[in-house]
């Protein structure tokens, strides 16, 4: 592997340093740094997040900092994937995100970029990075669990529409979006895979029923979204009609890079001071499960640096993205655990009674949601056998079945 940058990358390196410093401070580490505010059941915080969020994304897109590997015609930088790994290791020391806004953009953009017709790249990438419109995923659903293909929503055409009923489910942020990228069935004769289109829904239309989840950690960031006879214009379309699938393999293939490769509140250093606050590194105990903790970020360190390698300097293989996913989470729980048990008896309180606030208590539910999102992490240990390991896949009497015809739940 090769971490060193080039004179042309050290450049850059230094005018994305000026940039944030800049505009940005660094991270304290602490809940003074506002960018943890995405744990908060404060729906006042709550919101001055979100806006922040979107004031960050509009500066990164005023600077030109915003999109910078999509192309310049629709607002984004035109730079290389080397220097998008750059700004984000320069970005990740300063208190600063885009939150959902970002994440949401790394879903919708690599399948519009790819497949989107002209009209659609132009009509929504620049307002997506300047942050003035918010998108969701509208992809899973309660019948079809960790088999995503076996979708039942149907999309039937109706002249220059297409009318949509059906049921979403684990919806990040969809009371925020403006815009959704939503899969439907729209031939019930074909197998599973085949049979399926890719559209853009506007969440503001007619039909569309939103409910948020209430999830463990007393937040509201997944929703049910339900869909009644709603009205999508032919040309929201993205990509062939009953080609839907080939689109959404953009999308989960960026979703697990992205979790696999995202930074992290509750890193090592978090866990090591909170163990110094609670007086307990003097436990060996203790200091066996930071030895592992620190172990483990290590590994998804490593991973995540061949990642940087292959692109950067085109040496190498990438590990597969399922690898990222499923080393981030089992990561993640390791920290959480190690640092509820730090807090002994005040680890049961929750929310203001509990130390920081809570924030450790809401990590360690959290960390239920990681693994389920972007796929179960069962999923991705057959995704690994099969494309990094080269195994036999799983054997399927369903592939050439039409999808009518398969037991529904």
């Amino acid at each position: 592997m090769d971490f060193d940058d080039t004179p042309e990358e050290a450049a850059f390196r230094r005018e994305v340093r000026a940039f944030l410093e800049a505009h940005a401070r660094r991270k304290t580490g602490t809940d003074a740094d506002w960018s943890r505010g995405g744990v908060s059941e404060d729906p006042e915080r709550a919101a001055a997040y979100l806006e922040r969020c979107r004031a960050w994304q509009r500066t990164l897109f005023d600077n030109g900092w915003a999109g910078i590997t999509w192309p310049k015609e629709y607002g984004g930088r035109g730079g290389t994937p080397a220097e998008s790994i750059i700004f984000n290791q320069e970005a990740s020391q300063f208190d600063v995100t885009t939150g959902f806004i970002g994440a949401a953009q790394q879903l919708v953009g690599p399948p519009l970029l790819r497949f989107g017709t002209e009209e659609q790249k132009a009509r929504y990438i620049p307002s997506m990075l300047k942050g003035d419109e918010l998108w969701c995923q509208l992809f899973s659903e309660p019948g079809a669990g960790s088999d995503l293909a076996a979708l039942a929503t149907r999309a039937v055409r109706d002249g220059d529409e297409w009318v949509v009923t059906g049921q979403k489910v684990w919806t990040s942020e969809a009371q925020h979006a403006d815009f959704g990228i939503l899969l439907a069935r729209t031939d019930p004769d074909a197998p599973k895979h085949k049979g399926i289109t890719f559209f853009i829904v506007d969440m503001h239309s007619p039909g569309i029923e939103i409910r948020p989840l209430v999830q463990a950690t007393g937040l509201s960031h997944f929703n049910e979204v339900f869909l009644t006879d709603v009205r999508i214009p032919a040309g929201n379309v993205v990509g062939e009609v009953n080609g839907g699938w080939a689109v959404a393999r953009t999308t989960l293939a960026s979703e697990a890079g992205m979790i696999g490769g995202a930074g992290q509140t509750t890193t090592f250093q978090a866990v090591l001071e909170l163990a110094r606050a609670c007086g307990r590194t003097g436990d060996p105990i203790v200091r066996q499960g930071l030895a592992d903790v620190y172990t483990r970020e290590r590994i998804l360190k490593f991973h995540q640096m061949r990642m940087q390698t292959a692109i950067m300097h085109r040496r190498g293989s990438p590990p597969d993205p399922s690898v990222l996913k499923n080393f981030f989470t089992q990561s993640l729980s390791k920290r959480v655990d190690l640092a509820i048990a730090l807090e002994g008896a005040h680890g049961m309180l929750a929310s203001a009674d509990a130390p920081q606030d809570g924030f450790w208590q809401k990590q360690h539910m959290a960390q239920f949601s990681a693994r389920i999102g972007g796929g179960t992490n069962e999923v991705h240990r057959n995704m690994i056998g099969e494309r990094a390991l080269g195994l036999p896949p799983e054997p399927r009497d369903d592939k050439d079945v039409p999808w009518r015809d398969l037991p529904k739940s």
